[in-house]
């Protein structure tokens, strides 16, 4: 077994600051940011969210193939790194500086700007993903690296979550003041991944696959790494559709814009303190009965959130504790399972073509995440909610203030037991990938 040095590991995970902030600020305020700053319609702003994951599935897909025929004194990822962080972290700046302009005009200027962190985005994140699967053949020893992954992320989640709502407020110059916090934030982080992970452990396969048809094949007939694709799908599009709704549920039915902070918080809370809990289940229960039971914890609190308007704010706190818990087994499971595919996939193929598994899963997690905002967005607008900037608030009616309400509990519920039952279908158990290696060897 090879096991990762410490400093590899802090290293690596220190990277996932970046994956943190820039799924959660987005999914949390760029949807409000326009609706409710820039005065764009609450339907054409969810539309806006989406439109540039959809180039994901393009330029994930080639970055990942352009990272596993890599060949560099780095190794095959690292360099992929260094351009990301050359071209996210001022996108990001741009996407949050608060044009003067409103409606249609504005949505345009944020798509395009979130367009082009979406392309260095992915230059970055595609072949982080797929490091781990190359850094040790361990199925236990991949969850162990991971735990420190999803303790940054949960430090990175509470940054975004807490500090960036607060940064940004409800004004113009608050967001741009959020966006260039979080800009250094990107580019300190994703720096430091590059030259924390250096001298790591390498035991990927040293071949490429010839082709990126061939690649794709490889990936659409691997019956785990669909199902697992399947089900993750489903639980982002869950996470999102209620992250997109949580500034609303804040100020709506909990009744504080300030409460955006302190949900978070209590989402965010178990996510640094259940890792090991997660890791032992994960032993226990082998890693599908694990993730089975966080979809069951994660989609119990937020049926039970429905009751928030009858028993008020500390009931709605606590609910949110019980989603954390199944969001940190959940974030925790997801990516020690893909690099379980991916480690799968090298001994029965002996090929290197983890960059387009990882390309593929970042491409549909994007496209998902930000669809989730898209969901929100047009349950918003069934609800009649009205469109705002800080010089005209309006009074929003009942069937909006419902809106926002079933938005953020049914509806994302709904979709995590999706995930949930689709998780009885995976079948890469730790016997499974025993036996593989077993027949390799």
């Amino acid at each position: 077994m090879v096991t990762v040095p410490t400093r590899v590991r802090l290293g690596y995970a220190v990277g996932s600051f970046c994956t943190a902030n820039f799924t959660t600020i987005p999914g949390l305020l760029l949807l409000i940011y326009m609706t409710n700053v820039l005065a764009v319609d609450p339907l054409l702003a969810g539309v806006v969210v989406f439109l540039p994951k959809a180039w994901d599935l393009i330029a994930n897909t080639l970055v990942g193939q352009w990272s596993d025929r890599t060949v560099s004194r780095w190794g095959p990822r690292r360099p992929w790194l260094l351009g990301g962080a050359a071209i996210l972290p001022v996108a990001f700046v741009v996407m949050f500086i608060g044009p003067p302009l409103t409606g249609v005009p504005a949505a345009l200027f944020v798509g395009a700007a979130f367009l082009i962190a979406a392309s260095g985005y992915a230059l970055y994140e595609v072949p982080y993903k797929a490091m781990p699967a190359e850094m040790t053949h361990d199925y236990h020893e991949r969850t162990s690296l991971l735990q420190w992954r999803m303790i940054f992320i949960a430090i990175g989640i509470g940054m975004s979550g807490i500090l960036a709502p607060i940064l940004a407020g409800d004004t113009v110059e608050g967001y741009r003041l959020m966006g260039v916090v979080f800009g250094v934030i990107l580019l300190l982080a994703m720096l430091a991944s590059f030259f924390g992970t250096a001298g790591a452990p390498y035991t990927g396969q040293a071949e490429p696959e010839a082709s990126l048809k061939a690649q794709l094949k490889a990936a659409r007939t691997s019956r785990p790494f669909m199902w697992l694709l399947g089900l993750s799908s489903a639980q982002t599009l869950g996470a999102y559709v209620m992250l997109a709704g949580a500034p609303y549920f804040a100020a709506y039915t909990v009744g504080s814009t300030g409460a955006t902070t302190t949900l978070f918080a209590a989402l965010v809370g178990p996510m640094l303190v259940t890792m090991p809990l997660w890791v032992w289940l994960a032993k226990k229960l082998d890693k599908r009965g694990a993730m089975i039971l966080s979809g069951v914890l994660f989609m119990s609190g937020a049926v039970a959130a429905v009751a928030t308007p009858l028993f008020g704010p500390v009931y709605a706190h606590a609910v949110i504790v019980v989603v954390g818990v199944g969001y940190a087994g959940l974030q925790l499971l997801q990516f020690s399972m893909l690099a379980d595919v991916i480690a799968y996939d090298g001994m029965v193929s002996g090929k290197r073509r983890g960059g387009v598994f990882t390309g593929l899963w970042t491409a549909v997690e994007s496209a998902v995440a930000a669809f989730g905002a898209t969901i929100y967005g047009a349950t918003l607008a069934i609800g009649g909610f009205r469109e705002s900037d800080p010089a005209n608030p309006v009074v929003q009616p009942e069937s909006a203030e419902f809106a926002v309400l079933i938005g953020i509990t049914v509806v994302p519920a709904a979709i995590i037991l999706l995930g949930v039952l689709m998780t009885f279908k995976y079948d890469l158990t730790s016997a499974k990938m025993s036996q593989v290696s077993q027949d390799v060897t």
